[in-house]
């Protein structure tokens, strides 16, 4: 399994949310498996949002998805996004 990682800060934690579930079928339809969102404890408009894919190549293909950053900017993401991909390392 691999996970993408992205932290970016949003300025309104509800209007990013329905920018972030409108934007679900994109996900699976590059394979996405599942998701969790994460808010700061001090500050619930710091976002880290960890989503569950088959192969690094689906996560690398969505996380370069052109569109991304269109849909990023449409939900309120005021900060660069922080994206990671890792890799499961348990045997």
């Amino acid at each position: 399994m691999t996970t993408v990682a992205v932290r970016h800060r949003v300025a309104d934690f509800d209007t990013w949310k329905a920018g972030y579930d409108e934007h679900g079928a994109v996900r699976k339809e590059f394979g996405c498996t599942g998701d969790m969102l994460l808010r700061d404890s001090g500050d619930p408009n710091e976002i880290l949002v960890l989503t569950f894919w088959p192969t690094p190549a689906d996560a690398q293909a969505f996380a370069t998805d052109p569109r991304l950053p269109e849909v990023m900017q449409k939900a309120g993401v005021v900060s660069e996004p922080r994206i990671e991909i890792y890799e499961d390392a348990t045997p």
